[in-house]
């Protein structure tokens, strides 16, 4: 359970901080595309119970503000 958690946990991680890289670098159409990716990250790990249902909703909630504000 520890190492599918970890793993969990380590793909999500990895999934924001590629699209927060991104969205750094003013790399917006990567952006774009990164984020469903990531969100999607966060769910699975929300859904297997690695991370909480509502720190999920509030990482998808940050990224989702951050993507936006780069944008404008």
């Amino acid at each position: 359970k520890n190492l599918r958690n970890r793993m969990c946990k380590s793909k999500m991680r990895t999934a924001v901080r590629n699209f927060e890289t991104a969205v750094e670098q003013n790399k917006l159409d990567e952006a774009k595309a990164l984020y469903p990716i990531a969100a999607s990250a966060v769910d699975r790990a929300a859904t297997k119970g690695v991370i909480h249902k509502n720190a999920a909703s509030r990482k998808k909630s940050r990224m989702a503000l951050r993507l936006n504000k780069a944008s404008v």
